[in-house]
């Protein structure tokens, strides 16, 4: 089994192409989905982020369930440096241990392929638990005008994002493939098709 690591910064449309992949049939693992489950009711991150951001623990009003806060969270995190080490010190195990189940239960379907959508992917230095990395890029303008749709984004957020992200030709750089979404849904399916073809021959 050949393991994708996909990445890409905000906006370039890799949750699309993570759409794309699963939609020909090869499934992928969502780091990001993790996370969020770890953060819900009864999640693995509650106990841990609890010891030290007592402030962001909530409870369902229905079951009483706690549960994180997440825009309380980011207000905390996400200009302090070392408290965002802090929380990337839980998350990420968590999320990985995730995916290593993922991966596992790929390798019992004895699968051709499967993906794992990691944000992050060079910044935690994942590219070494995978086979192929594939980076989803887009010209900075559509990356931007993707981005500034979202809902409640401000230009000063849009900033502080990318600064905490490794450049997106940097990321272009280090990886095996790049995945162009600044051009039509077939254009980038057949990037995709081309390069899974081509990992196949190598593979036989």
């Amino acid at each position: 089994m050949i393991i994708i690591g996909l990445t890409g910064s905000i906006g370039m449309g890799k949750s699309t192409v993570a759409r794309m992949l699963e939609d020909m049939g090869i499934p992928f693992h969502d780091a990001d989905a993790a996370v969020h489950k770890a953060l819900g009711p009864h999640g693995a991150a509650i106990e841990p982020i609890s010891r030290i951001f007592p402030d962001v623990i909530d409870h369902a009003p229905d079951t009483n369930a706690p549960f994180i806060d997440r825009q309380k969270l980011g207000q905390i995190v996400f200009n302090d440096d070392e408290k965002m080490k802090q929380l990337e010190d839980i998350l990420h195990p968590i999320a990985r241990a995730s995916s290593d189940v993922f991966l596992d239960e790929c390798r019992d379907q004895k699968l051709d392929f499967a993906v794992l959508d990691i944000p992050l992917l060079f910044e935690t230095g994942s590219e070494n638990r995978v086979d192929v990395t594939f980076c989803v890029s887009a010209d900075p303008d559509v990356q931007k005008a993707r981005v500034m749709a979202r809902p409640h984004m401000t230009e000063e957020k849009f900033h502080q994002i990318l600064a905490r992200q490794m450049p997106d030709r940097e990321k272009r750089r280090r990886a095996d493939h790049v995945i162009h979404t600044d051009v039509s849904l077939d254009e980038t399916r057949n990037q995709l098709i081309s390069i899974l073809d081509s990992l196949k021959e190598i593979k036989t």
